[in-house]
């Protein structure tokens, strides 16, 4: 692999996590979750090699009116909203204008979801262990969002799982999860995207087909369980 890059794409990466997941394999009460659109490549591999099911959680930070770099909050999938109250009120920010960005970002959030899902539900994570996989944590910033929406869907765990992360971030996570496997955390970091050969931008057909692959294993693999041996 030329220079120090560690994993080709994010397929790639996707091989060497569920590596450092295998304990989970063959589980019937785990779910893999992926924050599009980069997780999703990275979670499919996992997600295959551990015989699991396989969503998307869409997040989306809700930027602070007139700051939008500067997250107030963040939406995700299946109607949660999670607000930094710290943010809101040393800003001053009213609920009117909160409620405008939440307007904008839940019409991207749905059209993300329906583009992704094809009209399929969201896979239920109530009392499941649930394995969340973004394809690196640089801040750690969308991800601490998406943990904190996910616990609201009442899982029995989060497993935070990443191919590549700076070792501060991990730290800084694992006491708001019940696991974090991080494959690798090299110093100095740099960024998330110098460690792949190919980090080119993930497509929403991209995010679709894998879902749609996903499900049909699923489906299969029922069938082949129902099946009465002969």
């Amino acid at each position: 692999m030329p220079g120090d890059r560690l994993f080709r794409d994010r397929r790639h990466a996707g091989r060497v996590l569920a590596s450092a997941l295998g304990r989970h394999a063959a589980r019937h009460d785990v779910v893999v979750l992926a924050l599009p659109r980069g997780g999703v490549p990275v979670a499919f591999e996992v997600a295959e090699r551990l015989g699991a099911p396989l969503d998307v959680f869409v997040v989306r930070k809700l930027g602070a009116p007139g700051r939008p770099e500067l997250a107030m909050g963040a939406l995700a999938s299946g109607g949660v909203r999670v607000l930094n109250h710290d943010v809101l009120s040393v800003l001053r920010i009213p609920e009117s204008a909160v409620a405008s960005v939440v307007a904008a970002e839940q019409v991207e959030l749905v059209r993300r979801e329906d583009v992704y899902r094809g009209g399929r539900p969201p896979l239920p994570v109530s009392g499941r262990t649930v394995i969340l996989i973004d394809d690196g944590l640089a801040t750690g910033a969308t991800m601490r969002a998406a943990v904190a929406g996910l616990r609201l869907r009442g899982p029995a765990q989060i497993i935070v799982a990443v191919p590549i992360a700076a070792s501060q971030v991990c730290a800084d996570l694992a006491d708001q999860v019940d696991d974090i496997v991080c494959a690798v955390t090299p110093e100095p970091f740099r960024a998330v995207g110098a460690w792949y050969d190919d980090f080119s931008q993930t497509g929403d057909e991209e995010v679709r087909q894998l879902l749609v692959a996903a499900d049909r294993r699923c489906a299969d693999a029922r069938l082949a369980a129902e099946r009465p041996v002969a």
